[in-house]
């Protein structure tokens, strides 16, 4: 039998020995072989660092975006290859989507968020500009660069593809190259799909790299530049936690461990209320989906003590219909369990749960199955666990990483989130309830416990995406137990990847360094309205002044009158007066926002596209009747877009009247044509 092959320095590295072996989930028959032997680590990281992180590091942003689109739309053509080998992994069709379609779908995500929320630039600005003088000569800005070494990815075996990717495209969108060491038991499918991506070629050389078998000395050779992103148990999370390297160097390291998430129903529902349904499908979706092999999965059933009894047995009821099998029989819903050693885990943890909690469903040690082998195959029935004695440690401590939930009572909301508070951090959490107060109260009380907290009710129970499902946009991680870490997170995870630094300069200088233009720093008027420069042709500090336009108690008039806006402040001189802001009847803030339009607009078709919004918008001084305004117009900053024919720019308004004073600041938005 084969070995899997690493890839690694720009090569498909195959081992030096036979490796071990890996066997079929369903039959027990092997099919491929691990092992690293061979693979010189440090060679690796160097490659990673040398030839991946350069070619990254001179991407924008929006160009790595583009290429997360084109490897995932890359990869959605090979989805059925990678559903079926996901069955020699136990894996039920349904099953493989989640994995295979939810790790193209991250990717998706990452390409689209960093098109719409980064810069097509290659350093990112993070928050406002810190005034350090009363001048305004002398400020701060936070900016965030690629840290300059390797993320190395360390996944768990239940998600071969999801897993992988979920931490790839942060990473890569943020200009740090990977390296992806997959969990042995489903390392060939990680395998595959590392061989689909090489085979694409979309992606730099160095930016992507795999080991298949022992992790050997690869921490040995981490640098204050790398980071680690560890998914699987919290002892191996503590262990590679307090490894040399990580804690001499500071290594950056994100873990998503063990966690005892759970569900709590709310006192409100009652049997045949929508809300009991769906607490009761939610439950048994996430006991039988993978054939419980989650992480977010429902491992403690918080209910009402009142009506425990009911949901048992409504819960045992959609338990007995589910049939256990051979993956690849249509008729089957839950497969096996990735291997007999993990089954082995799951019964000794049982074992374990037994002494505070009794079965109430199924047996660990005999399952009906479908078209396959009972003892070869790593199958399990569905076992649901009542525990009466809430006080016992065992429910909230003990995980049975597989199709197993225990059913707890609680009689107040106070219990119910000291119960939750005993997982001691979970990755997610669930209220299942039709009262908003009860919704209120429980996310309020166990939020610290979690990462992710899902509402449902009977409104939005058809368009949720369940307890159990992580999704790129929010915060993948939770405090504690769970390995007081973040994955993903939209950009968050994207900065993760990313150094902060606080840089403290003239606005002359932070023009600079950060591509856009700094209040205080130099403005160019020349000859040429800016609105009629195409993009290519406009610079950073490119600016028109224009005015003056007085205002008139007409004007002020007028506009209320043809907006409707009567607001007394505008309309009556005695209550505007009585107003502790104002002096008189004043200038509506739109009139003064229209008022700088006409006086910076250029008439003529050319090559501003459009005016698609307003940011940040201030009225700092009141207008009056009299008042002459000016407007100082200055191109802030200048963004081509990836693959269109035009691109962005944000421009600073600055409206003064007479004596100087600003009246309104804000952001002006345009698309610019890009021209030849």
């Amino acid at each position: 039998m084969a070995p899997l092959a690493s890839y690694v320095s720009g090569a498909w590295h195959v081992p030096h020995d036979e490796g071990a072996p890996l066997h079929d989930a369903v039959t027990g028959a092997e099919i491929a072989r691990i092992s690293s032997s061979g693979v010189d680590f440090r060679a690796a990281l160097e490659h990673g660092r040398r030839v991946g992180g350069p070619v990254l590091r001179e991407m924008t942003f929006h160009q790595r975006a583009a290429l997360l689109k084109a490897l995932a739309s890359e990869l959605r053509g090979h989805r059925e290859e990678l559903y079926d080998l996901s069955l020699r992994s136990g894996a039920t069709l349904n099953d493989a989507r989640f994995d295979v379609d939810g790790g193209i779908g991250v990717l998706f995500s990452y390409s689209s968020k960093g098109r719409r929320e980064l810069p097509d630039d290659t350093v990112y600005v993070d928050g406002g500009l810190e005034p350090l003088s009363k001048s305004g000569g002398f400020a701060g800005q936070h900016v965030c660069t690629p840290l300059r070494g390797v993320a190395v990815q360390i996944n768990a075996f239940n998600f071969p593809v999801w897993g992988p990717l979920e931490k790839l495209a942060p990473a890569f969108l943020a200009g740090v190259p990977s390296l992806i060491k997959p969990a042995a038991q489903t390392a060939y499918l990680t395998a595959r799909l590392v061989e689909l991506i090489v085979e694409s070629g979309l992606l730099p050389e160095g930016s992507l790299q795999l080991v298949c078998g022992d992790a050997g000395d690869l921490l040995d050779h981490l640098t204050e530049q790398d980071l680690v992103a560890f998914t699987g148990s919290a002892a191996t999370a503590a262990l590679l936690r307090s490894h040399r390297a990580v804690v001499s160097r500071s290594v950056r390291f994100n873990a998503e461990a063990d966690s005892l998430n759970c569900s709590i129903l709310g006192p409100d529902v009652r049997p045949g209320d929508p809300e009991f349904d769906v607490y009761v499908g939610q439950l048994v979706t996430e006991m039988t989906v993978k054939a419980g092999q989650k992480c977010t999965a429902i491992r403690r059933a918080l209910v009402p003590a009142g009506i425990i009894d009911d949901v048992e047995r409504a819960v045992a009821e959609r338990l007995a219909e589910v049939t256990v099998g051979n993956p690849a029989d249509p008729s089957v819903r839950m497969g096996a369990l990735a291997g007999l050693g993990q089954r082995e885990e799951v019964r000794r943890s049982l074992k374990a749960l037994s002494a505070a909690a009794r079965t109430v469903f199924g047996d660990p040690e005999r399952v009906r199955v479908v078209d396959a082998d009972p003892e070869r195959g790593a199958f399990l029935s569905p076992i649901l666990l009542r525990a009466d004695d809430t006080g016992r440690d065992e429910p909230h401590e003990v995980e049975a990483f597989g199709p197993v939930s225990t059913l707890l009572p609680y009689g107040t909301p106070d219990e119910a989130v000291a119960l939750a508070a005993r997982g001691r951090g979970s990755l997610a959490g669930s209220v299942v309830t039709g009262d908003p107060e009860f919704a209120s109260a429980m996310v309020l009380g166990v939020a610290p416990w979690h990462g992710r907290l899902l509402i449902v009710d009977a409104e939005t129970s058809r368009e949720s995406t369940g307890h159990g499902s992580p999704l790129p946009a929010l915060v993948h991680g939770g405090p504690g137990r769970a390995g007081g870490g973040e994955e993903m997170g939209g950009i968050r995870g994207v900065l993760h990847h990313m150094q902060r630094t606080a840089v403290q300069g003239s606005p002359r200088m932070l023009t600079a360094v950060t591509g856009r233009w700094t209040p205080g720093a130099e403005r160019t008027v020349t000859d040429v309205h800016p609105f009629r420069k195409h993009l290519g042709e406009l610079r950073v500090g490119d600016t028109v002044v224009a005015g003056p336009r007085t205002v008139t108690l007409a004007d002020i008039e007028h506009f209320a009158e043809f907006t409707g806006d009567t607001f007394y402040a505008h309309m009556d001189e005695e209550a505007a007066r009585a107003n502790p802001f104002f002096d008189g009847r004043v200038a509506h803030g739109y009139l003064i926002v229209s008022l700088a339009a006409g006086l910076f607009v250029h008439p003529d078709p050319g090559p501003v596209l459009a005016n698609y919004g307003l940011e940040n918008l201030r009225f700092l001084t009141p207008v009056y009747p009299g008042d002459e305004l000016t407007v100082t117009l200055t191109a802030k900053r200048i963004e081509p877009r990836h693959g269109a024919e035009y691109g962005e720019v944000r421009w600073d308004a600055d409206v003064t009247k007479q004596d100087g004073s600003s009246v309104a600041k804000y952001d002006v938005l345009t698309l610019v044509a890009k021209g030849d």
